[in-house]
């Protein structure tokens, strides 16, 4: 199907949107009326530079207020549309968007309002213009798609349709199944918009909170299936209204726009992308860094040896159980010391999940490579992070490891099995993007967002996993742009036994985040425990949670760079992150960073 988006979802001058709307792939643009107010350009040259980037201009809009309005209203009302209908004409667009009536000399008179849009669309006819009535959720007397639907029907003129818009249906709770009665050759246009779920004003939810289909808590999948229904054929268009997306590149957010539409496509079954190829594990976590000593330092106290070194390239691996960790020293500018670069997926098809990231608009990356070093595919995900797809130890697929000469054997057991979860800041305009990126390009499954309290504000997060929990991976982003106080990210080992691992950790000479006795005391007064449990908890600062499913054990390392280490141990099913704990790690972090100066 075409794909559109809607001039306002995009940041930047009208010519930035149109760039960004075409190099993300997008067949059309709605020209939101200020964007064109705002241009130096004329209509024409609008025109011509959407022709020259190959875009269509598939909707005016809006036009407000018209409708079920005092007569001497309605003549000046026509007369405003005159003047927009030949601009439209001078635009090369012939669609207009008429939104509900917010006026408040409007009158409730149903038979009023679909006369006066008859005599609306005998004008637009004449002009060569088509006149898609919406329905506003906020409308003063007309908020639903039924009821709109029913004032164009009774209306019945040949140049007046409905335009159906995903957040004004399904923000009201509306059923959309009623969407099958109406022909789709009167549904002259269809806007789609995903939402959070939200208490709110609908209007003020409407301005602010919109996103793309797939980021948010609405059902437009089961929506867009109904309008295929009616046999609607026209462009599925993006209409967001989100103070994130005004703000950010334009660049970014139209790629993000545009792979929520092909994932929707998919759903709906009006696309047929590669499938999806869930990754099985993680391979490795890479770590870059300036100064290897403290990093090594901390993992060798964790447990880990160094195993193997890069042939050609300054990295080492290191290793304990199944968990892999690459120390990359490299020349790469590193401002922020120590961080997480890159993540190596376990997959059953890793050239699979390469087309299928590219085919949704990953960022393939370029390698730098040895020829005798194994091809790897890899993408960026939006915070930058480098995911390669990996099939380590599989016979007659490139191995990773084959990259690497041995250097000392594999460590004994101490205590860590694997990689339990990583955690990946995300800059503050990119945590939608990052659930959906995850979800659509590596089929992940996406859990709620959560909000976590932070000494300095809130902290956002949200997990996605696949199904069995061997690939977790949290994505946590502050409350505003200039948010430093979550630069962190981290690494969470597995463990049988955290308290015995803990333990050994301190006494090769490692340093445990201190937790506050006050939540201690508090852990006393919420759960049970046995005789010098919660005291051995204490010493070691472990933290505790339970779910329906299982308890959770956890303690943290100290900060390097900007990154930790967290030993878990999950019993019995546990499901969570300990997300309960949160807050108080976030405060002690804070605690700990004030006192190093950090």
């Amino acid at each position: 199907m075409r794909t559109s988006i809607a001039t306002v979802s995009l940041s930047g001058s009208l010519t930035e949107k149109l760039t960004a709307a075409a190099r993300a792939g997008f067949d059309g643009v709605e020209i939101f009326e200020n964007d064109l107010l705002a241009s130096p350009l004329t209509p024409e040259e609008i025109r011509a530079r959407c022709a020259d980037l190959g875009l269509s201009i598939d909707l005016y809009q809006p036009m407000r207020d018209i409708e079920a309005v005092p007569e001497d209203e309605f003549a000046r009302n026509l007369r405003r549309a005159r003047h927009k209908f030949d601009l439209m004409r001078r635009l090369g667009t012939d669609t207009v968007l008429v939104c509900s009536s917010v006026s408040p000399r409007a009158v409730d008179d149903d038979a009023l309002a679909a006369e006066q849009l008859s005599r609306l669309a005998d004008l637009a006819r004449d002009c060569g213009v088509r006149v898609a009535y919406e329905a506003l959720a906020w409308g003063r007397h007309v908020s639903t798609y039924d009821h709109a639907w029913h004032i164009v029907e009774s209306a019945g003129h040949p140049a007046l349709g409905t335009c159906l818009d995903s957040f004004h249906i399904l923000s009201r709770g509306s059923d959309p199944k009623g969407i099958e009665d109406i022909p789709g050759e009167k549904i002259f246009f269809l806007q789609l918009a995903d939402a959070p779920l939200l208490a709110m004003d609908v209007l003020q939810w409407s301005r602010h909170h919109r996103c793309f289909p797939g980021q948010g808590g609405f059902d437009v999948a089961g929506l867009v299936r109904h309008v295929l229904r009616t046999g609607y054929d026209g462009p599925l268009s993006l209409e967001v209204f989100n103070d994130v997306f005004r703000q950010a590149e334009a660049g970014p957010t139209a790629v993000d726009a545009r792979r929520s539409l092909l994932v929707l496509q998919e759903t709906v079954g009006r696309a047929v992308p590669p499938e999806p190829v869930v990754p099985t594990g993680v391979a490795f976590a890479e770590l870059v860094t300036p100064d290897a000593e403290p990093l090594t330092a901390l993992l060798g106290a964790l447990g880990f040896a160094r195993t193997a070194r890069h042939r050609g390239k300054p990295v080492a691996l290191w290793e304990q159980g199944e968990a892999r960790i690459l120390v990359n020293t490299g020349p790469a500018v590193r401002r922020d010391g120590t961080q997480l670069a890159a993540i190596g997926l376990e997959s059953p098809d890793p050239a699979a999940a390469a087309r299928r990231a590219e085919a949704l608009l990953a960022p393939v990356l370029p390698r730098r490579r040895a020829p005798e070093d194994a091809p790897l595919d890899a993408v960026a995900a939006p915070d930058g992070t480098e995911l390669f797809f990996c099939a380590t130890g599989r016979p007659g697929l490139p191995d990773w490891r084959a990259d690497f000469e041995d250097t000392a054997p594999a460590p004994a057991p101490a205590g860590v099995r694997g990689i339990d979860h990583l955690a990946l800041t995300q800059r503050w305009h990119h945590f939608d993007e990052a659930a959906l990126f995850h979800h659509g390009v590596l089929g992940l499954h996406a859990q709620e967002s959560v909000d976590v309290a932070d000494p300095y504000g809130l902290l956002r997060s949200r997990a996605v996993t696949n199904a069995d929990g061997s690939v977790r991976i949290a994505l946590t982003v502050g409350a505003a742009p200039t948010d430093d106080t979550v630069h962190a990210q981290h690494i969470a080992l597995a463990t049988g036994d955290v308290v015995a691992s803990a333990r050994r950790f301190r006494e090769a000479g490692g340093s445990l985040l201190p937790v506050p006795a006050n939540y201690y005391d508090d852990l006393a007064a919420r759960f049970e425990f046995a005789d010098g449990e919660l005291e051995t908890y204490r010493d070691l600062g472990i933290l505790y949670d339970r779910d329906a499913h299982g308890v959770f054990r956890h303690c943290y390392t100290r900060t390097v760079g900007r990154v930790f280490f967290e030993l878990v141990q999950r019993d019995d099913g546990y499901r969570g992150y300990g997300a309960p704990n949160a807050p108080v790690r976030l405060a002690a972090q804070h605690a700990a960073r004030a006192l190093t100066g950090g």
